[in-house]
């Protein structure tokens, strides 16, 4: 009987050391998230060959010009219009209070945004026209975000050959005699940050899993993320900003028909 007990007690003496050794040592992970690694430069070029979406800003990218400096020329007040513009575009105001602020200025009627147009139509920039072919032939989807004006957006992606359902841009609100009564603040192109919410919204709609984003200024480049690739362009004019942050940093749109071209 005493054997019989004693062999039960090393019996679960046995169960419980194997019980100790099955179990997982539970260490407390205190380590922080790392935060995303910064893609190489070949690893973006990778990215815009295969992109599925590829998103332009539209002044001084798509077209030579800023379309709210245009304006502001044609209704006699350039000057104060374009020094705004460029503190916006160098990041060192909100964009929502730049663009009210240009727009508080400018007051453009309906009738002088449609003279604007046909009169002083935006000059596209060499090049642009080429690579939106280009990247239709592959399948790749196009579209125009912009901190402009609808209506005149609208009018250049029409040169492009995109569709108007791909573009995102300010709306100018008037009153029914024709008179200025400001922008609708409802859409994200109308704040800092606001191009990024397109392209999330892009991301979110079409199920995209590679976004490019093209463009001249600061509000361009805090587009990525969530935009996967960001490629500064300094064709028409340079912000400093960009071009010392910018990864990818071009100053001709052939320099991207040439990445098409090898693969």
């Amino acid at each position: 009987m005493g054997n019989i007990s004693a062999c039960l007690d090393l019996c679960g003496f046995a169960e419980l050391l194997a019980s100790y050794s099955s179990e997982e040592p539970q260490i407390k992970n205190t380590s922080r998230k790392l935060p995303r690694r910064m893609a190489s430069l070949l690893e973006l070029k990778e990215i815009f060959r295969n992109a599925d979406a590829v998103c332009f800003d539209v002044d001084s990218t798509v077209i030579r010009e800023e379309g709210i400096d245009e304006l502001a020329k044609f209704c006699g007040v350039g000057d104060a219009v374009a020094e705004m513009t460029r503190r916006a575009m160098g990041g060192s105001v909100t964009f929502k209070a730049a663009l009210t602020a240009r727009l508080g200025l400018i007051r453009p009627s309906w009738e002088q945004v449609q003279k604007l147009i046909s009169e002083h139509p935006p000059q596209l920039t060499p090049g642009i026209r080429e690579l939106v072919s280009r990247l239709h032939q592959r399948g790749i989807q196009v579209f125009l975000i912009s901190g402009g004006f609808q209506s005149i957006v609208e009018h250049v992606a029409l040169q492009v050959n995109i569709p108007a359902a791909n573009v995102f841009a300010n709306r100018l609100k008037f009153y029914f005699n024709g008179e200025y009564a400001g922008f609708d603040e409802s859409q994200p192109t109308a704040e800092s940050g606001g191009k990024g919410k397109v392209i999330s919204h892009l991301k979110e709609q079409f199920r995209f899993k590679k976004v490019v984003m093209i463009g001249d200024g600061a509000t361009d480049m805090e587009a990525c993320p969530p935009a996967d690739c960001f490629i500064g362009f300094g064709g028409n004019v340079i912000r400093k900003q960009v071009k010392e942050k910018a990864k990818w940093y071009i100053t001709h749109f052939d320099e991207l028909l040439k990445e098409l071209e090898e693969r």
